[in-house]
């Protein structure tokens, strides 16, 4: 059997911690052979509700799981982790404006980017779930200069895994028939889930759907206001699909790509597209499984869809520009 890999999960009796731990436990993550030690961090107001989750992992009874560390000390709860999946952070709420969630995280994840660069593992990798994902890992990466730029992902599959199930019920078909979608930039009204790149059936899209108007604008509308939307129907932001989409996110850096597609994460820009180096950016990329990864080049760019990455990389250097008292 193979060694134990320790995996570090922040805010675990949060909503999406809660419908996170149980599968990475499970083996769904990181395979059914790789046994996982869980490190996971609450804040000291949580550790009571922390505890009960551990209980329930408990009895589950996962043969793959083979110990759990309960904490709310990062030091702790980043002592040699070889994966990191940063879901804990401020919610937000009906009320509050994307400038305030940066405002709010930022400081949160300055601190958690340092015990990061302090404790982990050297193969240490990062997923940043929580919102605004981008430059949460942005802040992260940059308060551990130890770590290499290319361990840090922001999740926007989750971005990916709405547009196809919006293009799979619009053209009648199976979610698995939908491939090579990739959402560009930011998490947030600027994301682009380019409709022009991706297959359904391994036909162009655009000769299966050919109603330009419904992807230009209802397609695009609803995967940019998802978010808000199940918060106005929940009352709470959406938990299990952003669970699932973390899962995904592990599921496709340690598993290697299916040839000729490619899945959406957010990484640090070498350049590649014209979108300046530095941020956190999602491309569409590929990898052999290892953790390692690869931006797709060459792909055909419209001049629609150049504006649209151009406009998601203008708010993010936006954003960078507002945390840079939280940069070293």
């Amino acid at each position: 059997m193979k060694d134990p890999i320790r995996v570090a999960v922040t805010g675990g009796a949060g909503q999406i911690g809660y419908s996170l731990l149980f599968r990475i436990a499970s083996g769904e993550a990181f395979g059914p052979d790789q046994p996982i030690i869980l490190q996971i961090l609450e804040i000291p107001q949580a550790m009571d509700a922390l505890r009960g989750v551990k209980m329930e992992l408990d009895d589950c009874a996962f043969p793959l799981l083979h110990d759990i560390v309960l904490t709310d000390d990062p030091a702790v709860g980043f002592k040699d982790a070889n994966w990191a999946v940063l879901v804990g952070g401020k919610p937000r709420t009906k009320d509050m404006q994307r400038k305030d969630l940066l405002a709010a995280n930022g400081g949160i994840f300055a601190a958690q980017g340092k015990a990061i660069n302090d404790n982990a593992a050297d193969d240490i990798r990062v997923l940043v779930v929580a919102n605004p994902c981008n430059t949460n890992a942005l802040v992260a990466h940059l308060n551990a200069p130890d770590i290499p730029a290319d361990r840090w992902f922001a999740m926007t599959r989750l971005d990916e895994n709405r547009a196809k199930a919006q293009i799979a019920h619009k053209a009648g078909v199976l979610v698995s028939e939908v491939t090579n979608l990739v959402s560009w930039g930011n998490h947030s009204l600027t994301q682009f889930p380019n409709f022009e790149l991706a297959k359904i059936g391994g036909r162009p899209l655009l000769e299966v759907i050919t109603d330009r108007e419904w992807l230009e604008n209802e397609f695009l509308t609803t995967n940019q206001k998802r978010g808000k939307a199940i918060i106005e129907a929940r009352g709470k932001s959406s938990a299990a699909s952003a669970a699932n989409a973390a899962i995904n996110t592990l599921q496709s850096l340690t598993r290697p790509t299916p040839e000729g597609d490619w899945f959406s994460a957010a990484v640090v820009s070498d350049g590649s597209y014209d979108v300046p180096e530095g941020i956190v950016f999602s491309f569409p990329l590929v990898s052999p499984g290892d953790g390692t990864y690869e931006i797709v080049q060459g792909l055909p760019l419209s001049d629609y869809a150049k504006a649209k990455i151009q406009a998601s990389a203008e708010e993010l250097l936006g954003e960078r520009e507002a945390i840079t008292d939280l940069i070293p």
